[in-house]
């Protein structure tokens, strides 16, 4: 047991989550690096061992209700109790809604809006026995409607209603909730939308480049300083917010 602040950041394998992770370390909180499969955490726990800092490896299903349980116990035994928590864990099965299945729908709901239930819930309890508590929720702006993502859509939507209402409940102990609402961001996921709809990833930036207004697609690492702000001990006056990290106005 130290005195070091312990974070949990869900799909931190790599992408967002992954720069979240090696971030928060480098902020000084010990870090849970958690994603489905363990092995490929790995890489960014021993990243930031490198630099200096503290983290674990977690395998864990989000959407696994005693998986959960069984690996926020793991983290507070390991490393401490967790008082950060960043709902990062993501996925996309896009379609347009005549060509969705109901699969496509459950799969994406699982992951991001029971994940980021079940992993708050479970965490909670350690920030309000400390009197202390962030808690940053991934959205995107999608959320605002995009053509072939109902399902994700709908689900970075209930992220948000989600977030202000944790931002009410949980106030009263010393916890803030946020939602960072990321616009193009340059990941795994991005170069496989580009893929899947037949264009080089370059091309694919390039055109989404040319609709941003600082003239650049996002990095993980732009997310990740956002994050950072949240979960930072001047924030304490900030809750209940959506941030769009997207080079130019939204929402």
């Amino acid at each position: 047991m130290t005195n070091t602040r312990t974070a949990v950041v869900t799909g931190a394998a790599r992408g967002i989550g992954a720069g979240v992770a090696r971030r928060l370390a480098a902020d000084g909180f010990a870090v849970a690096v958690v994603d489905l499969d363990e092995a490929a955490c790995k890489p960014v726990v021993e990243d930031i061992e490198r630099a200096g800092g503290r983290a674990v490896a977690v395998g864990v299903d989000v959407g696994d209700e005693a998986g959960v349980q069984a690996a926020v116990e793991r983290i507070s035994e390991t490393l401490d109790a967790p008082t950060v928590l960043v709902n990062n864990a993501g996925i996309i099965r896009d379609n347009m809604l005549f060509k969705m299945t109901t699969d496509d729908w459950d799969a994406v709901m699982n992951v991001h809006l029971r994940g980021s239930f079940l992993m708050t819930r479970a965490v909670q309890g350690f920030m309000t026995k400390a009197g202390w508590g962030r808690i940053v929720n991934l959205s995107s702006t999608s959320a605002l409607g995009n053509r072939g993502q109902a399902n994700y859509a709908a689900a970075k939507a209930g992220v948000q209603g989600f977030t202000k209402t944790l931002a009410l409940e949980l106030g009263k102990f010393g916890i803030t909730a946020n939602a960072i609402a990321p616009g193009f961001i340059e990941t795994e996921m991005t170069a496989a939308t580009a893929e899947r709809i037949g264009m080089t990833f370059d091309d694919f930036k390039t055109a989404a480049a040319a609709q941003i207004p600082v003239a650049r697609t996002g990095l993980p690492a732009d997310i990740a300083h956002a994050v950072s702000f949240f979960a930072s001990e001047g924030a304490g006056f900030v809750s209940g917010q959506v941030l769009y990290v997207a080079g130019g106005p939204h929402g």
